[in-house]
């Protein structure tokens, strides 16, 4: 039984929980509360509102914690890659055997960070395309509202005011919000997008411009302008945005995503509405340079004009010429047409004087048929008389020679002797043709109708004796004109000499 017996030790037994508890109380009372310098890493919001991350160095790494009611005063929201301070107190995780700090504030770990993570920010906007300058749109020359996003306190405001009133008064409506701060990003962002939501038309008018503005101050009090919600509330606004945020060589994200930057708030104002001076000396500039021109224009146009003017016509002159002209043109056409009368009627005498005598001619026709019908009467007896003794004789030879011929051969000597005798006869009626057609074609041709059908007329008076003198016929003597058609009735109005005719054509 003595054997048995479990060997006494003096070394103290604990149990896990006050292994754990005696831990937590060691880490609580030789720390306290800390501030402890790290790259803020493994970052994680938990859907209850806690916040999980860790901060490293270049040979540790410690979990960091930091509960749903502390986040709103943590001061900024922790990101991957930033360096930062958190302040807070270091505390023992017992089911995990860990330690851990439980982080009440964050603020970061000086200059370079804060100028790192804003770098970080601004590429990663700068990939969305929040910084383009296609983006931009450019401010109205003058606009009737001019809203303003600053503090109510300070000289900002006050700058920009009377900058205004010196320029160019205008409207302007204040959006008083918190420029540096926890909270003062939200507060910045809502004041954009409230004053974008207001509808042209309303109670409040819609600014034509806005102008973010902040006086000058180090990068931790101008961090609210390098804040994502900020930048991103710019870029959405649909109103023309000019940020006039700190001095000139400051530079926030908020820069890149306006439409304008001004150096400072009383230069944002410049830019937002023009000098009432200068707008004044330049219509003055303006109207005189356009009332020149117009002087200059009417000059040469009436230069021009009254070149033109010397390079038109006379129009009365050439009125007056073309009157003279006609004039001139009606008298020698009233002398013309009796000249052209007169030429015509000599030139008719002439070709009248031309023409053959039709009465002598139609005689002539006449004598010589009646002496080619008294010759022809003559002639045929003759010839007749020669015809018959010429058959005498030859039935005489014939009878002679045929006596003792047969009563067969007579009789066809006989028949032969009938168409001998007819031969002739033929003959000389072809001939006596041939002279009757040639005398009629002579005599058709001296007919006074055929010249009457070549246009002439036969002259005749009322007994129809033919008339071939002008001067035989007295003014007023009944005339009868024949045609080859018919007969036209005139009566004769008077004549001149033919020798005056015949100088008038000359």
């Amino acid at each position: 039984m003595d054997d048995l017996r479990l060997p006494v030790s003096n070394v103290p037994e604990y149990t896990v929980s006050e292994i754990s508890g005696a831990v937590r109380r060691a880490l609580e009372g030789s720390f306290g509360r800390v501030r402890v310098r790290g790259e803020v890493t493994e970052f994680k919001r938990h859907t209850s509102g806690h916040i999980y991350f860790s901060l490293k160095d270049d040979g540790a790494k410690l979990a960091a914690v930091a509960w749903k009611s502390a986040v709103p005063r943590l001061g900024l929201v922790p990101e991957n890659g930033v360096e930062v301070i958190a302040t807070g107190r270091i505390t023992a995780y017992a089911e995990r055997s860990a330690y851990q700090l439980i982080v009440e504030r964050v603020e970061y770990a000086g200059a370079g960070a804060l100028l790192a993570r804003i770098e970080m920010l601004r590429k990663r906007l700068a990939a969305e395309g929040l910084f383009d300058a296609a983006r931009k749109r450019p401010i109205p020359q003058l606009p009737a509202v001019i809203g303003v996003i600053t503090s109510e306190r300070g000289a900002v405001l006050h700058d920009i005011r009377t900058t205004l009133q010196r320029r160019f008064p205008r409207p302007m409506l204040l959006w008083p919000v918190p420029v540096q701060g926890e909270g003062a990003a939200a507060r910045i962002a809502a004041a954009i997008a409230g004053f974008d939501a207001l509808q042209r038309g309303g109670a409040i008018p819609r600014p034509d411009v806005l102008i973010v503005a902040r006086g000058g101050g180090g990068l931790e009090d101008l961090m609210a302008f390098n804040e994502e919600v900020v930048v991103r509330a710019v870029a959405a606004c649909r109103i023309p945005l000019i940020s006039a945020v700190g001095h000139e060589t400051d530079t926030t994200l908020i820069d890149f995503a306006a439409d304008r930057r001004a150096a400072t708030p009383t230069g944002a104002a410049e830019l937002a509405v023009p000098a009432r001076v200068d707008l004044l000396a330049d219509l003055a500039q303006k109207a005189t340079r356009l009332v020149g021109a117009l002087n200059r224009l009417a000059t040469e146009r009436r230069l021009r004009l009254g070149q033109a003017e010397r390079g038109l016509p006379d129009l009365p002159s050439l009125l007056g010429t073309a009157r003279q002209r006609l004039d001139d043109r009606a008298e020698r056409l009233v002398l013309a047409l009796p000249n052209l009368l007169a030429v015509r009627r000599t030139a008719l005498e002439r070709a009248e004087r031309r023409l053959p005598d039709l009465p002598s001619i139609i005689m002539g026709a006449r004598r010589q048929v009646a002496e080619g019908t008294a010759r022809l009467a003559l002639a045929l007896p003759n010839l007749v008389e020669r015809r018959h003794a010429g058959l005498a004789l030859c039935d005489q030879k014939l009878l002679g020679g045929l006596r003792h011929a047969v009563a067969a051969i007579h009789t066809r000597a006989g028949r032969s002797l009938a168409r001998v005798t007819d031969a002739p006869l033929r003959a000389l009626q072809r001939e006596l043709a041939a002279t009757l057609a040639g005398a009629g074609a002579r005599l058709e041709s001296v007919s006074p109708l055929g010249v009457l059908r070549r246009g002439y007329a036969l002259v005749t008076d009322r007994a129809g004796h033919p008339l071939t003198a002008a001067a035989s016929i007295a003014p007023g003597t009944p005339l009868r004109l024949r045609f080859a058609d018919g007969e036209v009735r005139a009566k004769a109005e008077g004549g001149e000499p033919a020798e005056r005719q015949g100088r008038l054509a000359l």
